[in-house]
């Protein structure tokens, strides 16, 4: 059994998406082992709590940045994660914690990058005027949205959308991501090779 850390800032959609694929076996051998706020009123705590998961808040107001992911990595290393999950976390990571997980931290990004990196990238892509978009799983580095690729789903910018419509055709296609690209680093059948994600042949 594999453990999961979630670390989040909001409400916690994809957090949730996670532990449901969790629970039904989606994501196998798998638990969410804890999950961590730096923001004590985000809704994605309180869901965690209502499901029974044992869970952390460790504000971040007022901290330098390695000394919060300081604390954030004593609890997940106390809690002996395999592998951690970004999920709505409106925090840089401090090339320190990087360091304390190598390609065993996911982030999900609401385009196909590296088209529109960083903040509100669903408006980015609805204004730029681009026919098709989607979501990218990636790993976490010292950049900001900038890891090696695990999963991207596509999916076309049609005549009727406005921003919302399209940010909510890209959410549903960022819960099924997720959920592909923990499977596929957990299984552990893969190499980087450059910036690309390589799955191993299987042994005949």
């Amino acid at each position: 059994m594999r453990n999961i850390g979630v670390v989040l800032s909001g409400r916690g959609s994809n957090f949730l998406a996670v532990a449901d694929n969790v629970a039904n076996r989606s994501i196998p051998d798998a638990r969410i082992a804890v999950v961590i706020s730096n923001l004590p009123e985000a809704r994605g705590i309180e869901l965690a709590r209502e499901r029974g998961l044992a869970t952390a808040v460790i504000p971040s107001k007022g901290k330098a940045r390695e000394d919060h992911d300081r604390e954030m990595v004593a609890v997940l290393k106390q809690h002996e994660v395999a592998l951690i999950c970004l999920a709505g976390y409106m925090r840089l990571l401090s090339p320190w914690f990087v360091q304390q997980f190598p390609q065993r931290i996911l982030n999900i990004h609401p385009s196909l990058l590296p088209a529109f990196p960083g903040l509100e990238a669903q408006q980015q892509a609805f204004a730029y005027g681009v026919k098709v978009t989607g979501c990218t799983v990636h790993f976490v580095d010292e950049e900001l949205d900038h890891g090696a690729i695990v999963v991207q789903r596509a999916i076309p910018v049609l005549d009727s959308d406005d921003e919302h419509s399209l940010a909510a055709r890209i959410l549903e296609q960022e819960h099924l991501a997720y959920a592909q690209a923990i499977n596929i680093v957990l299984e552990g059948n893969f190499e980087i090779v450059g910036r690309r994600l390589i799955h191993k042949k299987a042994a005949r």
